[in-house]
């Protein structure tokens, strides 16, 4: 482990800086950007007079572009970052993270909690009064109640609600649910999409939530052109006030260098990934803003550990010592990123590298004899659904060739096919990665055995694991569950569940008389709060 790349990192999750704001609301955190170790600042050259400004529509839209199309625009149906963004512009939940990535109240206006006499906790949420659903009803305990309840019965989601049970609605206001002992996870929990609220008649009445997604979110679908694109407009009942742009369009183009051709010919106003061989473009484009802030996302080579010769220990870490995740951080992310020296995130409470081995091809060979197995008979295929995968890829593909004498396929696919595919663990391998603001969160959703079937692609099955995650689970105290965390990621660092690679740096970029346009550690932003300025 290389200590000059750890204060590189830490360095870059530290330098959160203050952006441009145009009013953000009494709730809102305040706004921040970063730069990183090696990068230029994110701010533009020299001012343009703003009667230049082309807008990709005009003052009252604005043309967001994502990489990959959402699987679905429910809140429940997907696990996904790109349903995720759809989630946040029409749904919402009791909780929120804010920029320091804390839970706040959301929906919920206060709680508390109470130890009964059994040793469960009994958690009291207490509403906001007069929300209203994109329907005009009005928001209430029963609605949380049936949100909450089918969230458990969401393959993709569960694990986002199986922490807690008994959720009642005490009177219109207020809603009442326990969990088995003291909970460290449980508001960030409440935060996730899979937990917002919904009409409980719709849900009751078999609503179609992908034809027509009803919440309390700041705006509603009008439009979604599969592989396309997918409208909305500003609610204008929305609780905290109708939103400063009034109609977004949110595009999809998969290609990378063609986001930010759409970018600087003023088809879009927002690239939400930009990619990171065009960094340099955007700096250099008096009209664009680059926002490139040191992110918490966990990259990796996923291998299937079901399926032969990957079920092998030895033969997991042969090819983790086999991978120079340097050189990918270099040719995939055009260096915005540091290189992953851990199975858990870098930068979340609980990380600990001890028992990760770096690039080592003498080690790699040494496991590889280890294993028993001839990996030079070993053939399999990685999957890739973006070009900074493949790039990343390519990389793993070479190495595994020249290092252990592995023959490596590289296949595309596209995202949402990807994630149906691999949450059954129908592949061999893939480049995917997982974005969380927890450790408790990441592991639960990463490796806990109840997740296998949907986010637990590695399909990792191990008791000892499942009752370290529960134990940091239930541990309230933070010194004490940091030390249950850091045994946690010893732990997995021993197993080498899969090949992790990197950590890359948010990047987005922007016309630049968009305003408040700041982003979280872990890549979340807020489209209402955004404005022409």
């Amino acid at each position: 482990m290389k200590n000059t790349k750890l204060a590189a990192l830490l360095l870059a999750l530290a330098m959160i800086l203050s952006m441009a704001a145009c009013g953000a609301k009494e709730e809102t955190p305040a706004p921040t950007t970063s730069t990183q170790p090696g990068t230029e600042a994110t701010t533009t050259p020299a001012e343009t007079p703003k009667a230049d400004v082309k807008y990709a529509v005009d003052e009252n839209t604005v043309v967001v572009c994502t990489a990959n199309e959402t699987p679905s625009v429910t809140a429940r149906g997907h696990n996904a970052v790109a349903g995720n963004y759809m989630n946040q512009m029409t749904y919402e939940s009791l909780m929120a993270l804010d920029m320091q990535l804390v839970p706040q109240p959301l929906l919920a206006e206060s709680y508390e909690y109470e130890e009964q006499a059994d040793g469960s906790m009994l958690w009291t949420f207490h509403l906001r009064q007069g929300i209203k659903f994109h329907n005009g009803e009005e928001m209430k305990a029963v609605d949380v109640v049936a949100s909450l309840d089918e969230a458990k019965q969401s393959p993709d989601v569960a694990t986002y609600a199986n922490g807690f049970n008994d959720v009642k609605a005490v009177d219109d206001y207020t809603v009442t649910m326990t969990t088995p002992g003291p909970s460290a996870s449980l508001l960030y929990d409440l935060c996730h999409h899979g937990n917002a609220v919904v009409p409980a008649a719709l849900i009751e009445s078999g609503h179609d939530f992908n034809e027509e997604p009803i919440g309390t979110g700041p705006y509603m679908m009008t439009e979604w052109k599969i592989s396309e694109s997918v409208s909305f407009v500003a609610f204008a009942d929305y609780w905290k006030g109708e939103a400063p742009i009034k109609n977004v369009i949110w595009k999809v183009i998969p290609e990378g260098s063609a986001r930010t051709i759409a970018l600087q010919a003023h088809e879009v106003d927002y690239v939400v990934e930009l990619d990171s061989n065009d960094m340099g473009l955007v700096s250099d484009d008096a009209n664009l803003t680059l926002i490139n802030n040191a992110g918490l996302g966990h990259s990796w080579l996923c291998i299937n550990n079901e399926k032969k010769p990957f079920d092998n220990v030895n033969v997991r870490k042969a090819m983790n010592a086999a991978v120079n995740k340097d050189d990918i951080v270099t040719v995939a992310l055009n260096g915005a990123g540091i290189a992953a020296i851990g199975q858990t995130p870098y930068g979340l409470m609980g990380f600990d590298g001890t028992g990760y081995d770096g690039y080592d091809v003498e080690l790699a060979k040494k496991y590889a004899e280890e294993s028993g197995v001839d990996l030079t008979t070993v053939s399999f295929e990685v999957i890739c659904s973006d070009d900074t995968k493949r790039r990343a890829g390519q990389v793993i593909q070479s190495n595994l060739s020249d290092n252990l004498g592995m023959t490596v396929e590289l296949a595309s696919m596209d995202l949402a096919t990807y994630l149906s595919e691999t949450a059954a663990g129908n592949f061999e391998g893939f480049i995917g990665g997982y974005n969380s603001s927890d450790m408790t969160s990441f592991l639960k959703g990463v490796y806990h055995s109840a997740n296998i079937n949907a986010s637990n692609k590695t399909r990792t099955n191990d008791a000892h694991l499942d009752e370290l995650i529960e134990k940091a689970c239930a541990t309230v105290d933070n010194a004490a569950r940091e030390e249950v965390l850091k045994e946690t990621s010893r732990y997995l660092n021993s197993l080498c569940c899969q090949i992790p690679i990197y950590q890359d740096f948010t990047l987005s970029a922007h016309n630049k008389y968009l305003g408040n346009t700041f982003t979280t550690a872990s890549g979340g932003f807020w489209v209402n709060e955004w404005c022409w300025e």
